[in-house]
């Protein structure tokens, strides 16, 4: 049985997640908590939780800095952070993560998938290459469908996400420091979104050497 820790600030939202995590064969809810520091005194107390379902917004830390705080006491519990779509920052806490407002599908969608990922590593076996993908292609969450061979759903939404937050425009190198890929990885995907019309480029031509590219995100949300 695959112990859960349900997070939300709103007791209501908390009740509800909890009873739709109790409809998943295989998943029990272990506890619920209503702020950071509740949810970091239910994983001393409960040191046999190995999921939490983490909401972002927390009155007292955000989502993310729950997560640090996790790994810097040394649980290793994994973690479905509960975003808003604009939240860059949790997509890089979290492989696993679900966009508000969800339903109990969607929930029900990324635990099916957490389960069969902790019995294909659980059990020490061999999985086959189109499992691992069909698992990974469910725990992820894509805004980006029809990704060319070699880009990662997670890294254009955390692209495209920077750029939309972005109130001007931003070169590879800023969007870089934002999402903490590698420049050239940024530049990649900036490219990618330019071309196919998500994203405007700009140039910055400055005293000497070649302009700098920059860009904008084509249409504001």
């Amino acid at each position: 049985m695959i112990q859960v820790l349900v997070v939300d600030d709103d007791t209501r939202v908390a009740q509800v997640n909890a009873a739709y995590v109790e409809k998943v064969p295989g998943f029990r809810v272990a506890a619920e908590a209503h702020d950071a520091a509740g949810a970091l005194r239910q994983l001393e107390l409960l040191p046999q939780v190995d999921l939490v379902l983490l909401d972002h917004y927390l009155p007292d830390e955000t989502g993310l800095e729950v997560v640090q705080e996790m790994r810097r006491r040394g649980h290793q519990t994994d973690v479905i952070m509960v975003t808003a779509a604009r939240d860059v920052a949790t997509v890089q806490a979290a492989l696993q993560y679900l966009v508000k407002p969800f339903a109990f599908a969607g929930l029900r969608a990324k635990l099916e998938a957490y389960a069969d990922l902790r019995r294909t590593l659980d059990g020490g076996g061999e999985a086959e290459q189109a499992d691992v993908d069909r698992i990974f292609g469910a725990l992820s969450a894509s805004s980006e469908p029809g990704l060319p061979k070699g880009h990662s759903p997670t890294t254009a939404e955390l692209v495209r996400q920077s750029l939309m937050n972005a109130e001007g425009p931003l070169s590879a190198q800023e969007i870089a420091e934002r999402t903490g890929v590698s420049r050239q990885t940024a530049q990649r995907y900036l490219k990618l979104l330019e071309r196919t019309g998500r994203a405007r480029l700009t140039l910055k031509y400055g005293d000497a050497g070649r302009p700098e590219h920059r860009y904008t995100w084509a249409t504001r949300p």
